[in-house]
């Protein structure tokens, strides 16, 4: 008679190990589902600003030029720290323009193939900013619910920057 193994209660399919972090699949689900919807808000804001970098004209060309290159690149640095958090509590990433269009709360600007004027796409990239903080606070209450700190730390530091950017931003229209 052959012998049962005694499965683990930390194993699951395919030999992987379940995740016990100390937050429980439920409140880890949450979370990644808040992550997700911040991740496609920040994607969006990074790809219209990096679009407003390719296409600034006017007398403040240069300066905005060089703002929106600072800003795009650190966004795009903290897409993949937002990503990475989603799996480390287990869920996949979303990743397709499919799947941000979905969940982000930023709408692109349908308007005009055309860019706006540098003053319109300040406003934009302000709105945006504002949209990533209201979004990121959203998922801040239910990692603190959960005693996330990790996904606080990391949200609480994204909050700071799109709050500077948005103020940087805001700064230029007054």
């Amino acid at each position: 008679m052959a012998s049962k193994k005694a499965s683990s209660p930390a194993a699951v399919a395919h030999g992987a190990p379940k995740i016990d972090i100390g937050i429980g699949e439920k409140d880890r689900r949450k979370i990644a589902d808040g992550l997700s919807r911040f991740l496609a808000d920040s994607y969006t804001l990074y790809l219209k600003t990096h679009n407003y970098h390719w296409n600034v004209t006017g007398p403040m060309f240069n300066s905005l030029h060089v703002m929106f290159m600072t800003q795009y690149t650190e966004q795009w640095t903290a897409l993949d720290e937002i990503a990475e958090r989603i799996r480390a509590l287990g869920f996949n990433a979303p990743g397709s323009y499919a799947q941000f269009v979905k969940l982000a709360s930023i709408k692109e600007d349908p308007s005009s193939p055309e860019a706006p004027e540098w003053q319109e796409m300040v406003r934009q990239l302000v709105a945006g900013n504002e949209a990533v903080c209201r979004t990121g606070r959203k998922v801040l209450e239910i990692a603190d619910d959960a005693n996330d700190n990790p996904t606080e730390d990391l949200l609480t530091q994204r909050l700071q920057i799109h709050e500077k950017y948005a103020w940087m931003l805001r700064s230029l229209l007054q």
